[in-house]
């Protein structure tokens, strides 16, 4: 997003977090539905979102406009989140999409962390994501767009049913369309991210040739506190590839340990002789 469609979701989020304060997580899960329905609409109606995000229609002409398309049709609580969104200036008509889209994302945090449940689903949603990376014919089939959606929701049912928070099985199903035209996987990997940020906290993504004890996880996430100035949620995967070390992602920073690297660094260095 450009700054302008940044400022407009920023208003809309902070709205949505003075209305969580006060909001029960049923209520907070109904308007996630309801936002994720909208952006359903606007993204079949492209018509629809150039209107709602017309930078030649004042702000409240697509405000009453939205309000004339959804009375009786979404909560109190919907409209007028939906109100703030269309009301902020949007670089393009697709980041209104995306903003709403995102918007349901972060009410439907918000009523897990109603809930007490918020780090259960940050850990769900990439475990299964790791589930899902090391099944080569299960990610094709998951990620395969031109595939029935009731089938893949299907295929998900019978991994997930009774085994997940019901916002991870939610966000999961969203990942399966596709957040943000993203692909399954890498749909899963952003609502990750997202869960943690709601936390405050940044994803370190760990490789190590072995499962790491709990306190080599403790003494790892407190030197990357120390680097970053703030709590990093370690998501360790363990790939015996790698020999031994490991390696740490942090946003776009690597921090390769591994011996496999060192390795591959002498292999190249012979090679230039």
């Amino acid at each position: 997003m450009e700054a302008s469609s940044r400022e407009a979701f920023s208003a809309a989020t902070e709205r949505l977090n003075a209305y969580a304060r006060r909001a029960k997580s049923e209520t907070l899960s109904t308007v996630a539905d309801e936002l994720l329905s909208v952006a359903s609409l606007l993204s079949r109606e492209p018509r629809l979102r150039r209107a709602l995000s017309d930078p030649a229609r004042s702000a409240e002409d697509r405000a009453g406009l939205a309000t004339t398309l959804f009375a009786g049709q979404v909560s109190d609580g919907t409209q007028t989140l939906v109100g703030v969104l269309v009301s902020g200036r949007w670089s393009t008509a697709h980041d209104l999409l995306d903003g709403t889209e995102l918007l349901g994302v972060e009410a439907l945090l918000a009523a897990s962390e109603k809930d007490a449940s918020l780090a259960e689903v940050e850990d769900e949603l990439f475990r299964f994501g790791q589930i899902v990376a090391g099944e080569e014919r299960l990610a094709a089939t998951l990620g395969d767009v031109s595939a029935e959606p009731a089938q893949r929701r299907a295929l998900v049912d019978s991994l997930l049913d009774g085994k997940v928070t019901a916002v991870t099985r939610r966000l999961v199903d969203l990942a399966l369309v596709g957040l943000g035209g993203r692909g399954f996987e890498a749909s899963l990997s952003r609502l990750v991210e997202l869960a943690a940020a709601r936390r405050d906290r940044e994803i370190g993504y760990v490789t190590a040739a072995s499962v790491l004890s709990d306190g080599d996880e403790e003494r790892l996430a407190t030197a990357l506190r120390r680097i970053y100035g703030r709590e990093i949620s370690l998501k360790v995967s363990v790939d015996p590839r790698v020999l031994g070390g490991m390696s740490v992602q942090v946003g776009s920073d690597l921090y390769d340990g591994t011996i496999l690297r060192r390795i591959n660094e002498t292999r190249a260095a012979l090679g230039r002789r």
